[in-house]
């Protein structure tokens, strides 16, 4: 089983004002074994979105411990027919497109999308490809 790991957990591990012991279990997870995880392209430009927004040192944070983390072996997964495809249905059922490639994705690599974004999961949580890290770890952790 792979996971989808969402904007909202990898920027959990460099903001110490929203650190949290879920998306902590998931940077342990990746760096022992980061071939469980995959992201879509756009995971990056989110990542430093909000680490531009809210972090003291960005682009160093970005460079120095971001990138060496999701560069050791996170499977990085391009915008394509087949995943705008998957994509359709889930921003049919209110998604963003963002949030849509990420479930798009887990649904494509018949794996979990693991956020924080409690609406978007529920949204599509009897799509079963989506956990709530608010909730807890996924039951397929």
């Amino acid at each position: 089983m792979k996971f989808v790991i969402d904007a909202s957990v990898a920027a959990r591990w460099f903001l110490s004002n929203e650190s949290d012991q879920r998306s902590d279990a998931v940077l342990e997870r990746v760096l022992k074994d980061p071939d469980l995880f995959a992201v879509p392209e756009l995971f990056f430009f989110e990542v430093l979105s909000v680490l531009g927004r809210t972090h003291p040192r960005p682009l160093k944070t970005y460079r120095e411990a971001f990138l060496p983390v999701v560069e050791a072996g996170i499977f990085r997964h391009p915008m394509t027919a087949t995943l705008a495809g998957h994509c359709e249905r889930f921003m049919a059922r209110g998604l963003t497109g963002y949030d849509a490639c990420y479930a798009g994705l887990a649904a494509e690599i018949s794996g979990t999308w693991i956020t924080f974004d409690r609406d978007a999961h529920e949204r599509i949580a009897d799509a079963r490809v989506s956990a709530d890290l608010g909730q807890g770890l996924p039951a397929n952790w």
